[in-house]
């Protein structure tokens, strides 16, 4: 398949014509009107800072139903000891810069969440597409995750932890919050062996795309 390169006309092509590894299109921008088409098609951006915008569909996604997020006993004796106070949107900007410096497993002290993506994305959460959930112990920020809601869908874009639990303690918030606004899905975009040990799970790209097309259209509160 061939890597579509974008002009600066707000449109992409179908996610189908992905290459293998998932990557669609080069190009762009990162302003809130393409952003908010991406995440509305299933596509999101994700490239090294010295690297042109890359934009993504993999198949298949990785998504974690509200619903069947799963609570280890660890997790459930840290909830029920009130270690951690869970803040929505109070911070941010803090959250997606903690995220940037958070270290990786093949870390090479480069980071995706370069400076333009954060202020891209500050910017989003100004609009209310982007949230941050945020863990904090003796008010002192330890933990959180951030990620964008289109409709009645979630798409989760990093996490970060100083202590042990914080960002799932974050998560469980969040999976919480969407059961109360009837948000039916969150998106994971890649498998990872933590992620499916917290419920998430691969659905092809195809049954992805249909399902957040029927949530998109409705009102993001």
């Amino acid at each position: 398949m061939p890597v579509f390169e974008l002009t600066d006309q707000l449109i992409f092509p179908h996610p189908a014509y992905a290459a293998p590894s998932g990557l669609l299109a080069v190009g762009g921008d990162l302003s809130t009107q393409r952003l908010i088409l991406a995440y509305s098609n299933g596509i999101f951006p994700w490239f090294s800072e010295d690297d042109p915008i890359m934009w993504w569909s993999p198949n298949p996604r990785m998504v974690l139903f509200p619903h069947e997020f799963k609570t280890s006993k660890s997790l459930r004796k840290t909830l029920r000891s009130n270690t951690f106070e869970v803040r929505m949107n109070t911070c941010f900007p803090e959250v997606i810069k903690a995220c940037s410096e958070a270290p990786r497993k093949s870390d090479t002290g480069e980071t995706w969440i370069s400076p333009d993506m954060q202020h891209a994305y500050i910017r989003l959460h100004r609009m209310g597409y982007a949230h941050s959930f945020e863990t904090f112990h003796s008010n002192r920020l330890v933990g959180g995750l951030y990620g964008v809601r289109i409709g009645s869908a979630f798409f989760g874009e990093s996490m970060f932890h100083y202590e042990t639990d914080a960002s799932k303690v974050a998560l469980s918030a969040l999976t919480q919050w969407c059961v109360a606004q009837e948000i039916r899905v969150i998106d994971a975009q890649q498998s990872t062996p933590h992620l499916a040990s917290l419920g998430a799970r691969e659905i092809p790209r195809s049954e992805f795309l249909s399902l957040i097309r029927s949530e998109k259209d409705l009102p993001s509160g």
